[in-house]
């Protein structure tokens, strides 16, 4: 953007700071930080560890192109050029230093661009494999969709740094041939998005058709909304882009010359650009608020009953141990057990009745496992848990080798996925009843 004003950079500037802030923090509570190790957990093989740090290394990019951008273009400030009225410093005005600067700048960013095109071209081709293998012995890394994103990462990666390089010479038209580039690369791929997003709903209505659990249709429900989200935005930010390039390769231009649609378009494009890229983090890294909130509590808890023992004060958290089987039950105990027609050994909660009325017909049919823990009544009772098996159309539904992709069943990240090394991955296998 070495024609564009210093607010267009300036804006440029704080949404990828803010981005890159949301990304510490977002890393941060999703678990800290331990998915930046190189060897973390027992599945983190060579892909997801590329597809990480592919991800993660486009955003400092994007930073230092705006950042640096932005520094200079207020340095520089604005100066009167005939015939055009006051207009930001020319680059041909810059010092030195400055001027050589603008090729590294467009470099970074173009290395950056060609990064974020890999991730959106793996997301791509994992969603159309998702929706359309069926079969359970298909596996993602053997796939035709694993090899187009492979032969398109490799040239993503060479054709965008290639056209900075070769249009150096003129700052205005490596711009130019840049956003170009660029923008018409990311509109393919969000263009091939549309089908995905259209077919999506009925893939989800036979994932519930078909028995999958509840939690991961609603993971699915969400990424979908969000990838609605996040390919509008894409495609403002492809659009913008598209103006900007095509008239500043013309000859003359019509729109680049004009202050008010330079900023409009730029300012709209990196709006465009890092909303969806935090889009993009969520959906790789998608954090359990649930989870997250239980171990909080479950920590808070620990470090309270450490201070007990360290002070000698008595425990009155609200965990009291189950009576023994001696424990002797007294006659209100047992007038309260009596009145719900139960023993004082399995006696049950009020609430149970309507919770077990309040079942859908889906969740008694297809639910796979119940687990109810040991409660203690307030008249000192204690309700015994137990483990409900699967229900019989749920089980013939897991055993169904033309049903959903395994994938499908334990669903998310795209690439949250198990293998073993780069090229062996390990798919699971379903058992026969």
């Amino acid at each position: 953007m070495s024609h564009s004003t210093p607010p267009t950079l300036l804006v440029w500037a704080v949404l990828s700071t803010l981005l890159g802030i949301f990304l510490v923090h977002h890393l941060y509570r999703y678990d800290r930080f331990k998915c930046l190790r190189w060897n973390h957990g027992a599945h983190s093989g060579a892909f997801k560890r590329i597809m990480t740090y592919t991800y993660l290394v486009t955003i400092p990019l994007i930073m230092a192109y705006s950042i640096g951008f932005a520094a200079i273009k207020y340095e520089m400030g604005y100066t009167y050029v005939p015939e055009y009225g006051i207009q930001p410093m020319p680059w041909q005005e810059w010092p030195a230093k400055y001027q050589h600067a603008i090729f590294p700048l467009y470099l970074v960013f173009s290395i950056g661009w060609s990064l974020e095109l890999v991730t959106h071209l793996e997301e791509l081709c994992f969603w159309l494999f998702l929706v359309n293998a069926g079969r359970v012995g298909q596996d993602w890394f053997r796939s035709a969709y694993f090899k187009v994103w492979v032969g398109g990462s490799a040239v993503a990666l060479l054709y965008m740094p290639l056209v900075t390089i070769f249009t150096r010479a003129d700052p205005l038209k490596n711009e130019a041939y840049t956003f170009l580039a660029g923008s018409l690369g990311s509109l393919c791929i969000t263009l091939w998005f549309t089908p995905i997003l259209w077919t999506f709903p009925k893939f989800v209505e036979r994932l519930r058709s078909e028995g999958v659990d509840m939690n991961t249709l609603l993971r699915l429900v969400k990424f979908h909304e969000l990838n609605t989200i996040r390919i509008a935005l894409r495609f403002v930010f492809c659009a913008s882009l598209i103006i900007l390039g095509v008239d500043g390769a013309r000859p003359h231009q019509h729109i680049n010359d004009k202050c008010f649609w330079t900023e409009l378009l730029s300012m709209l494009a990196g709006v465009g650009v890092t909303v969806s890229s935090a889009i993009t983090l969520v959906i790789f890294f998608p954090r359990n608020i649930q989870t997250e909130y239980s171990l909080k509590q479950a920590s808070h808890h620990s470090r309270s009953l450490q201070l007990r023992s360290r002070t000698g004060a008595p425990r009155t958290d609200a965990y009291a141990p189950p009576p023994s089987p001696e424990h002797k039950f007294s006659a209100p105990e047992l007038h309260a057990a009596s009145e719900l027609s139960l023993s004082p050994a399995s006696a049950k909660s009020p609430f149970d009745s309507e919770l077990e009325g309040a079942k859908s017909p889906y969740e008694l049919e297809y639910a796979p496992v119940a687990f109810a823990p040991n409660r203690r009544l307030d008249t000192g009772a204690t309700v015994r848990g137990g483990v409900t098996v699967l229900a019989p159309r749920a089980l013939a539904v897991r055993t169904d080798e033309e049903g959903a992709h395994p994938y499908a069943r334990r669903y998310t990240s795209p690439i949250d996925l198990e293998e073993g090394a780069w090229g062996s991955p390990t798919t699971p296998t379903r058992r026969r009843a």
